[in-house]
């Protein structure tokens, strides 16, 4: 069996190491925009190139007479990666690019969940122009409001009141920037209460979830400064500590309805990975938004303790036949956090290397934004390094993960308050405030 796998960072990573754990002992083939030293020690060939290049992407494939394709980033399913391959008989995991609007548009997954008239929505409108932007603004001066750009951002292109945006004029220049370089914003209510992440394997059918992760998109310590990629998440082994089984319960509910609408809706499956951000409030779950890939750092929290065969797992999602598929995970808390080059996220320093070599066998390492120079590791401007720790529960977890974060030598930093005890105290202390208990 060959596998391809495009992507390079290190949920790609984690992806590659996962399959290639396989009892049917795949090939692994990996398309990728720079060097993943780790990926490359894994994989039997590789090729760089620009990861929304659908004809180099086609041409790497046929060549290596793969079996399937794994996409692990968004922007080749925003390119329609999936259906070129699937023009010369190369099935996905990942949806079509009309479906991969799921992530790719901010727009596409609210105006589908108005159609439908489901649950877990906000107030919201989408504008190409400015009119109207300010009166709509002040109508949700009760809650607060989101600004998103109709498009991919890297996760950082969205702006809460309060938070990002401070005064109407704020507001209503953001907005402006947006629709010069996007076309369209969306602005919706803002939701309260205490977000996480579920992630599930989908084949259009059926929809098997994965453990409830938290991740951590400021950059520093006590949820402070800018957003990034990700700096961090965790998860427990009997799910996240702030959430009750009817949360899970009723976020699944809301990925069904939204699966079920878009066959109806486009009548294509969608295969591939649906990956809710929501947010548990006093009123419920709501849907903060969808990606159509697994998160980064999420990935490496749910893949480390996948029990069952990630290629088999792909294949029921390709043949749609998931549902017949027992899928497991180990009932063990994680902790990831990311090694990150300093001055990160602003002014990150770019080309210095850093060592892991000190790293003992408690956390496991998976490479993002590093090269391999001269058998040394250097970074760029980007996330480095991405450590995980495993364990019964969240607290030895982050003692497994910190320690090997102390090992890592070089100019770099991390937030080391995700996964500790105080931070996720504060979290259920949070929810607790919300509901008013």
């Amino acid at each position: 069996m060959k596998i391809l796998v495009v992507g390079n960072s290190a949920r790609a990573h984690i992806i590659v190491e996962t399959l290639k754990k396989s009892r049917h002992e795949p090939e692994i083939f990996a398309f990728m925009s720079a060097k993943n030293p780790g990926i490359i020690r894994v994989a039997s060939d590789y090729e760089i190139g620009k990861l929304d290049d659908t004809d180099a992407i086609v041409e790497f494939a046929k060549s290596a007479e793969v079996d399937f394709a794994f996409i692990s980033p968004e922007l080749p399913l925003s390119a329609g990666v999936v259906d070129a391959l699937a023009a010369v008989g190369v099935a996905s995991v990942g949806p079509v690019k009309v479906l991969a609007g799921l992530e790719c548009s901010k727009s596409f997954v609210r105006e589908l969940m108005h159609e439908y008239d489901l649950p877990g929505g906000p107030r919201f409108k989408v504008f190409g122009s400015i009119d109207g932007v300010e009166e709509f603004i002040e109508s949700l001066s009760d809650t607060g409001y989101v600004l998103k750009p109709d498009g991919l951002t890297g996760g950082k292109g969205v702006k809460v009141s309060g938070e990002h945006v401070n005064s109407m004029d704020d507001a209503l220049d953001y907005c402006r920037e947006v629709i010069a370089t996007h076309g369209r914003v969306v602005i919706e209510e803002k939701f309260v209460g205490e977000e996480f992440s579920l992630q599930s394997f989908v084949d259009g059918k059926s929809v098997c979830d994965m453990p409830c992760v938290q991740d951590h998109k400021r950059a520093f310590a006590g949820d402070t400064g800018p957003n990034t990629g990700g700096m961090g998440s965790y998860s427990g082994a009997e799910g996240l500590p702030f959430l009750s089984k009817k949360d899970v319960d009723d976020a699944h509910a809301i990925t069904v309805a939204v699966m079920n609408a878009m066959f109806e809706k486009y009548g294509k499956y969608y295969k591939g990975i649906m990956y809710g951000g929501f947010i548990a409030t006093k009123d419920g779950v709501k849907l903060i938004e969808y990606n159509a890939r697994l998160g980064d750092p999420e990935a490496m929290n749910v893949l480390t303790v996948l029990k069952t065969d990630l290629v088999d797992i792909c294949r029921g999602i390709i043949e749609g036949t998931l549902g017949s598929i027992d899928v497991e995970f180990d009932c063990k808390a994680t902790v990831c956090k990311y090694i990150v080059p300093s001055g990160y996220p602003d002014n990150p320093r770019s080309g210095d290397t850093v060592d892991v070599s000190g790293v003992g066998a408690g956390a496991k390492v998976y490479f993002a934004s590093v090269d391999e120079v001269e058998g040394k590791l250097v970074m760029s401007s980007s996330r480095a390094l991405a450590l995980v720790g495993v364990a019964d529960c969240i607290s030895d977890a982050e003692r497994v993960v910190e320690d090997g974060c102390a090992q890592v030598r070089g100019d770099v930093r991390y937030r080391s308050d995700i996964g500790t005890d105080a931070l996720v105290l504060k979290r259920v202390e949070h929810m607790r405030e919300v509901l008013g208990e």
